[in-house]
């Protein structure tokens, strides 16, 4: 593992595409049970080097409700976008993840973690890549029928101060949805 973990790292597929170069970010854990795929790194994260050390990450570790210790614990939780540099701006925020990434390191990632329990799929691109024609039409309906995916994903919309609106216009996914997050997530963990 530790020698994929560095040949991630040194990776530079997609580099003359990266506006601030290449700087690859994921963690995993051959006894890892559960799996984050989210979309990439943003400038934060990109300059600390740590996953999910922004406000999203602040909100998805509540989302999950466990602690910086436990979310940063590699043997129960590998962080693997879907492209692990950050990949721009755009003109509503950050440019999608770069395709090269899941295709090239995805599944060897997978093949070394034996005890992965849960896959949690955070936002459109993870979840197209993953659920293929079993998402549905919109974020939205994908993530209200969350329990069609479960025992393998869990899917969530992307945990960004950007999605305040979303999450005020779907009371149900704090009520309904992130009750049965935090009930897996430690049932498994």
């Amino acid at each position: 593992m530790e020698t994929l973990l560095n040949d991630i790292r040194q990776c530079r597929i997609c580099e003359a595409h990266l506006p601030l170069g290449p700087r690859p970010i994921a963690t995993a854990h051959q006894n890892s049970k559960i799996i984050i795929i989210g979309q990439a790194p943003g400038t934060k994260v990109h300059a600390s080097g740590i996953p999910w050390d922004d406000a999203s990450g602040k909100q998805l570790r509540k989302w999950l409700n466990v602690s910086d210790d436990e979310f940063y614990d590699d043997s129960k939780f590998a962080i693997i976008p879907m492209g692990f540099c950050y990949p721009g701006k755009g003109k509503s925020g950050d440019l999608p993840p770069r395709p090269e990434c899941a295709p090239q390191w995805h599944q060897p990632l997978f093949d070394h973690m034996k005890n992965v329990e849960l896959v949690i799929l955070i936002g459109m691109y993870a979840q197209k890549y993953y659920l293929k024609d079993k998402a549905e039409r919109t974020l939205t309906e994908t993530v209200a029928n969350y329990k069609a995916y479960l025992p393998q994903y869990f899917v969530l919309p992307h945990p960004s101060p950007r999605n305040r609106f979303w999450l005020a216009k779907n009371p149900w996914f704090e009520t309904e949805v992130l009750p049965e997050l935090a009930r897996v997530i430690h049932k498994i963990i």
